[in-house]
């Protein structure tokens, strides 16, 4: 089952016009002046002295500073001097929960756990992150084995569970050597490649019994198994498997398995070292590569250092993003990865919509959050600057369209 939690846009009466489009607004909501909002929207459209209105918790429109009307009853924040930006999205944290209560180091493969259960709304890493402008993560279990279980989207402002969770399952958590290669007194990869290929075959045969079931070609329904049943939304291609995979061979196999074997949805996670080498075989695919914590690799061969995500970019993967694999590099911190990124050689704006729409497009929540567009969750963060520039910081970070951090009241950092 898979669990999601969205609330239907409502058209307005109100029209304000901006940009040669006309955007519906209602009365009674929240409108956000800004000196720059990055939108990220499919015309990467930057607007000047602009202001975003909210309501709902949903974004209603963009309007021209001057020339449009904000309607009666709105709420007013002022930020003309400041950036509006996308709420950030981690695909690769450990702080919404407390993983602590989950054991996924029983087994080598433990396709049975999730970490729905462990989520904790509102801890003291997840109230760093919203300083950080971070508004939405993908909480998933360790990688100390090949496979540790299923994660959860959440949003990080809410008191309960039920306000904080987006989609459960978010993903499955797959680990591909490294950290795995440990478990007990030490497994080699080739088994590691069988045990994983095993246990998503043996979920796949379950799937596939039930399509037929569904589809009326057999007459009685398979038996429900309660292991493998989270697993018919992966083969449906409705969440990704986000694997902990990185070098170039470990890569390699993640692609031809995963993606092209077994049609899952990929989300290369991690990608570090000499990963970038495997660009060429992900041509035409769908597969995501969100890089990091490590933004760097030294080639011994070339005697060379390489920014990692500017070799992904270079060598031709689009689908480029950052992570912090939280509490590994702090949560709040995610906006200092894109800026390391460029420092070894990405470009600002390619780097910045890494920590916002790409991600969110990763996790297949784009239709919500990723970027600032009528209807999408009012998820942003207003920032003294380039949320990439050091320099600048969030000074307020607005999450379903309330106010869920302001520096002026209490900055954490």
């Amino acid at each position: 089952m898979i669990t999601t939690r969205r609330k239907h846009v409502r058209l307005a009466a109100t029209c304000i016009a901006f940009a040669g489009c006309i955007y519906s607004v209602q009365a009674g909501g929240l409108a956000i002046k800004a000196g720059k909002v990055i939108t990220m929207n499919g015309e990467d459209a930057v607007y000047n002295n602009a202001i975003v209105f909210v309501e709902d918790g949903l974004v209603k429109g963009l309007g021209q500073q001057g020339k449009t009307p904000i309607p009666d009853g709105y709420s007013v924040i002022d930020a003309s001097d400041k950036w509006v930006v996308p709420g950030l999205v981690d695909a690769h944290n450990h702080t919404a929960g407390s993983l602590a209560d989950l054991n996924d180091m029983v087994y080598l493969s433990n396709p049975g756990l999730r970490t729905l259960e462990t989520i904790v709304p509102d801890n003291e890493l997840i109230k760093q992150a919203r300083a950080g402008g971070v508004t939405s993560v993908l909480l998933i279990p360790g990688s100390g084995t090949n496979m540790s279980g299923f994660g959860t989207i959440t949003k990080t402002a809410g008191r309960t569970v039920d306000e904080v969770v987006m989609r459960a399952p978010g993903s499955l958590k797959i680990a591909q050597a490294g950290n795995p290669e440990w478990y007990w007194y030490g497994v080699g990869r080739s088994y590691m490649n069988y045990n994983t290929r095993q246990t998503l075959e043996k979920a796949l045969g379950y799937h596939k019994k039930w399509v037929a079931f569904e589809e009326k070609k057999v007459a009685n329904a398979p038996l429900f198994d309660p292991i493998f049943e989270g697993f018919r939304g992966l083969f449906q291609r409705k969440f990704p498997a986000s694997v902990h995979t990185q070098a170039y061979q470990v890569v390699m196999t993640t692609v031809d398995m995963l993606a092209k074997k077994l049609k899952i949805r990929t989300i290369i996670d991690h990608g570090t070292f000499d990963g970038f080498k495997t660009t060429a075989i992900l041509k035409g695919s769908d597969v995501y590569t969100i890089n990091g914590p490590r933004q760097y690799w030294f080639d011994r061969s070339q005697r060379k250092m390489h920014g990692n995500c500017a070799r992904w970019w270079q060598s031709g993967q689009k689908k480029l993003g950052c992570n912090t694999d939280a509490p590994v590099v702090p949560q709040a911190e995610l906006s200092y990865q894109g800026a390391m990124a460029c420092w070894y050689g990405w470009t600002p704006y390619e780097a910045l919509k890494g920590v916002t729409k790409i991600p969110a497009e990763a996790l297949m929540i784009d239709s919500e959050v990723g970027s600032i567009e009528p209807g999408k969750s009012a998820d942003f963060g207003i920032w003294t600057g380039d949320p990439l520039d050091p320099r600048s910081s969030c000074e307020i970070t607005v999450i379903r369209g309330k106010v869920a951090y302001d520096a002026k009241v209490k900055r954490r950092f």
